[in-house]
Order: structure tokens, then sequence, then C-alpha cells
């Protein structure tokens, strides 16, 4: 994961009517996940703004482009949050981060369009750099090819980069979803580069942990589209108003009274801790899966594997 950035704090515009920037060395995407692939671009935005005595440049949209082109459709699951992304910007080093508002309007627009107006006479784009995969534009028309002309015509530099392998595959944000849905904890973090992480608030539950010596925090994900991984038990940090915790988690299906993604409950077992947590905020950072969600003969035998699935859990997170 990116190092926290002490030198210098990330200039963030909601607006770019009066964007100025210093030789901006530019970067167009939705970044959900600011994954390894994603990492790789923004360093290569940082050399070449070092080398060209430029600035660097996150070009990304809000609401995420299918809440607008496909509204009906409500299988949408994202790996970060727009407060998660601006965290891994600012932790980036980057110089100015441009969250621009995804509209219908917005989305009509043909790429010769956006790069004339939003590239070039709003930002000023001194250098352009893209992914392998880069399409953009209405019916996706923004390729290569045709920015290599744009470059030519409008002046600036245009650079495309070869994608980023592990295990012989591309890394990419589908390709994480893909691996959190099935559980695989271990290979999503090894892919994005950090430990994935839920924010969300603590909601009455059932209580049942309570009977059997493992009180849970029942949580609500602040963003209903994020994704939450498959059934099991993990192993976890809790982040609690600052203070970091060790805890495991069962991540199930409560169909009622649910408003997470896929009407997976999750409920978190906190080492060591006492006090109310109702209605707080906290976060999960997950570390690893324990095992599969299973069904037991009774409370003592579900108990008995709590202890089992504590102690593995110590293991892992120690």
């Amino acid at each position: 994961m990116f190092a926290a950035n002490q030198t210098k704090e990330v200039k963030i515009h909601n607006d770019i009517d009066r964007f100025s920037g210093n030789k901006p060395v530019v970067t167009i995407g939705t970044f959900d996940g600011v994954h390894l692939g994603h990492q790789r671009v923004i360093d290569r935005l940082k050399e070449i703004a070092v080398r060209q005595g430029g600035e660097t440049v996150i070009f990304t949209f809000h609401p995420h482009p299918r809440l607008v082109t496909s509204p009906d459709k409500t299988n949408l699951r994202l790996l970060t949050t727009l407060d998660e992304k601006r965290e891994l910007f600012r932790n980036a080093g980057i110089d100015h981060l441009i969250i621009y508002p995804f509209t219908r309007s917005f989305a009509e627009l043909n790429y010769s369009e956006f790069v004339k107006t939003i590239l070039i006479d709003k930002i000023k784009t001194h250098c352009l750099v893209v992914g392998y995969d880069h399409r953009f534009g209405k019916n996706r028309e923004g390729s290569f090819e045709y920015l290599q002309k744009s470059a030519s015509q409008y002046h600036f530099i245009i650079e495309k980069l070869d994608p980023l392998l592990m295990d012989e595959h591309h890394i990419s944000s589908t390709r994480i979803r893909k691996v959190l849905e099935e559980g695989d904890i271990t290979k999503a973090n090894e892919l994005l580069g950090y430990r994935y992480s839920i924010h969300g608030k603590v909601v009455e539950g059932t209580r049942l942990g309570r009977k059997i010596g493992f009180p849970t925090a029942n949580i609500e994900a602040s963003c209903v589209n994020k994704l939450i991984p498959g059934y099991g038990v993990y192993a976890v940090e809790i982040m609690i108003e600052g203070n970091r915790h060790k805890g495991m988690l069962n991540i199930g299906t409560r169909p009622t009274f649910n408003k997470n993604a896929d009407k997976r409950s999750i409920e978190v077992h906190i080492f060591d801790f006492s006090g109310n947590l109702y209605h707080k905020h906290i976060t999960l950072i997950f570390a690893a899966k324990i095992r599969d969600e299973q069904k037991f003969s009774g409370i003592t035998a579900l108990a008995e594997q709590l202890k089992k699935d504590k102690i593995t859990a110590l293991g892992i997170l120690s």
C-alpha cells in the first residue's frame, strides 16, 4: 500500500472551471479499489511529473458511471467508497484529485469533446497516461489510437502502460471483486496492495452471541453498494474511535432488516473489549479467512468452534 505522504496535501477539485496546475500530468478512470495496477499508473505519473517539472492529476468520477447509465441494475458492487478513494489518493502523494460529477449529459459527451473541452481547455494537460485497457467517452470510443491523434493535434504527450500481471493474470477491479466474492481475502489483499476494509455503523442484532460468551456487533456498511466478501469467518482488525482492536467476524445471510449488499449480515466479535458500541461508526480490516460458514448441532458445539476460531484468528493477527 502507499506509504502515507507527510510532505504535501492533495488539492481536491469538484469544479474545474478555475483549475490551475503546472504542466499537468493526468490520468483518467474510476479507480475502484486503487489496486496495484492503479498504483503503478500513479507511480508513473509521479515519475513523469518530476522529469517534466509538472504536477500529477487524477481525474475520476462520482457517482460511479454505472449508477447513472444503468440505474435499474442493482448488481454494482464497489471495492472502495468515495471517502476510501480520497484517503488512498492522499496516501499516494499526488498533487491534484479531480472528482468530476458523472451525469447523463456527461455520459453523452463524445471523446473528442471531452479531450478538447476538459483535458485541453480546462485542465491544460501536458501529458496523459492511460492503462492498457483505456476506453472512454460515449460508446467507449476513446481508444489509445484516437488519443495519439489528439496528442498530435493538441500538442500533449501520451503514454500507455502495459498491464500489471500477478499469477499470469491481469490485476483488475473485476478480478479482485471475484476473489472477494469467493472469500479469498488473502489473494484480494495481494492484488490490492493493502488489506480490504469495510466502514460501517453498529446496529441492533439478535444478541445470540452474548448467551454463549461471544458478544457480537452487527455492522451495516456505510455504502449500500460496498462489496461484502463471501460467506465465512474471518480474522479482522477493528478501528474504533482511533483505537485498533483484534477480532473475528462472520458473514452470513439475514434477509430481514438488512441494508447490506446482497443481504449479507456482518457480525464481529472484538477480543478483550467491553462497552456500548450501538450507533458508533467502526472500520473492519480483513486479514484472512478462517473457515467457511457451517451449521452446528447446537449452541454448545458452536461455542466450542468459536473458541478454536479465536485461537486461529489471534495466530493470524499476531
